[in-house]
């Protein structure tokens, strides 16, 4: 028996690799599917299943694709309803893979097909389950995302998730292993931890929604406290997953078309294409194209895509180092961004050779942003991006705060002529709201390296730390 889980930092996502007799299943792989053929033709195995746990919103899963090549049928749980051939698994049902056995055990909440998977080892002892995005390591899925779907309200799936935790998988042996769908950094649940594997026992202990006596009225509450809005990009990738999509290929092709600068601007102006800058923001800083947005490859790059570009059938033009690029445009279509026209050859050191308009972020260290603030006693306007629980932590004394995924809705409160300055907790998303910013005509702005981090280290005023924890 051999299970592998394929962790994608980025999407904070977990895929698995499952072979015993030279038979393979996999569960929620990415869209991306080569490697799990690779991977089991290397084993001189046969992918037989591929199971999908759930019909996901923060990326789009590369089940149609990896069926196409392998001939492997797609299953999902009861309820599920596709626009392509699949198997709708009955609860309970069994499904052999060599001389394992996965059990179907649905466990509706999260989404009202959310199927967890059973794994019995060659003596039929239960070994470990895939549970999607039901159970995750210190938090469970948000119940929010299938209201219009399931025509009911969040209050009402929590209970049916309640239901589904109790009555399928607290009963299971603590020595179960716990595979999820997602680890820290997913917007799929708030309070997960940063280990992606564990004992279903250690979750019954340290997870506060299996709690052994919580009624379900305080489940209810627990779940559903503190929940921010998904991000727009959900339902629209969702859609993708139960419909099908282009082969990723196809869309890697169409992407890898090297224009010149003058056929990049000619591009950008006449199809109303984003231009996104992929580059290290400290790159960006020193020069980009007027009205491009930064969002760097080397971060948080597809859900901050999703996040602020939002419409998946946006045409995006590229800005990327040469051999990233194909990185770059599979890692969009991971989140459903599938009409990228192409990139600037030659990066932007093209554009600039070629006498073009360019524009700059005035940067400063935190040294000089404490002197500034020393001098003035405090008085600058000041806009932290990071999240509202990172702000309500600890922030800079007298800062506003305007979160990032939000920003759109705060381009009124910044000042007009005023010079204010920007930071986040590290310079990644002070750099894209920065973009932002001055794509939107706002260039009266310095951001601040380093972020919170520098600044606090900088002896910079702050408020008093509040454990996140002890936050509502």
């Amino acid at each position: 028996m051999k299970i592998e889980q394929i962790y994608t930092g980025c999407l904070a996502q977990g895929a698995y690799y499952i072979e015993s007799n030279g038979e393979v299943a996999i569960i929620d792989p990415l869209r991306e599917v080569q490697p799990y053929i690779d991977k089991a033709e290397a084993a001189g195995a046969k992918i037989k299943y591929i199971f999908e746990t759930h019909f996901h919103a923060d990326f789009v899963s590369g089940h149609v694709t990896l069926s196409e090549k392998t001939g492997a049928p797609i299953i999902y749980g009861p309820n599920a309803k596709t626009d392509f051939e699949a198997i709708i698994a009955k609860d309970g049902q069994e499904f052999k893979i060599g001389k394992l056995t996965i059990v179907v055990l649905h466990t509706p909440g999260h989404t009202m097909e959310s199927t967890t998977y059973l794994l019995k080892d060659k003596n039929g002892k239960d070994h470990a389950l895939f549970t999607g995005d039901t159970l995750f390591l210190g938090d469970v899925g948000r119940p929010d995302l299938a209201q219009k779907a399931a025509h009911l309200t969040q209050e009402q799936l929590a209970e049916t998730l309640y239901d589904s935790l109790r009555n399928k998988i607290m009963p299971l042996a603590d020595d179960v292993i716990v595979y999820p769908a997602h680890g820290a950094g997913s917007a799929c649940g708030k309070n997960m931890m940063k280990e992606t594997v564990d004992t279903l026992g250690n979750q019954k202990e340290m997870n506060y929604a299996l709690r052994a006596y919580m009624t379900k009225e305080e489940f209810v509450k627990e779940v559903t406290d503190g929940l921010l809005p998904p991000p727009e990009y959900f339902p629209l990738n969702v859609k993708m997953n139960k419909e099908g999509y282009k082969d990723i290929e196809e869309v890697i092709a169409q992407g890898e078309n090297a224009l010149s600068p003058d056929a990049f601007e000619a591009a950008a102006n006449e199809t109303g294409a984003v231009v996104l800058d992929t580059r290290h923001q400290s790159d960006f800083a020193k020069g980009h194209i007027p009205g491009s947005i930064f969002i760097g490859i080397d971060g948080s790059f597809a859900p901050w895509v999703g996040d602020l570009i939002k419409d998946v059938k946006q045409l995006i033009l590229l800005i990327a180092d040469k051999d990233r690029i194909e990185e770059v445009i599979t890692r969009l279509s991971r989140v459903g961004f599938d009409n990228t026209l192409g990139y600037l050859d030659g990066g932007f050191e093209a554009w600039r050779k070629a006498s073009k308009e360019y524009d700059m972020v005035t940067s400063i260290p935190a040294t000089e942003f404490k002197q500034i603030e020393d001098d003035t006693q405090n008085d600058v306007p000041v806009f932290d991006v990071r999240k509202s629980s990172e702000f309500q932590s600890e922030h800079v004394v007298n800062a506003n705060h305007t979160s990032l995924s939000e920003i759109n809705d705060h381009l009124a409160e910044y000042p007009d002529n005023e010079t204010f300055y920007v930071h986040c907790a590290g310079g990644y998303r002070s750099m894209i709201a920065a973009s932002i910013l001055k794509s939107r005509g706002i260039h009266n702005l310095i951001d601040v390296q380093g972020g919170f981090k520098a600044i606090k280290e900088a002896g910079v005023e702050t408020t008093d730390y509040v454990c996140p924890s002890t936050l509502k």
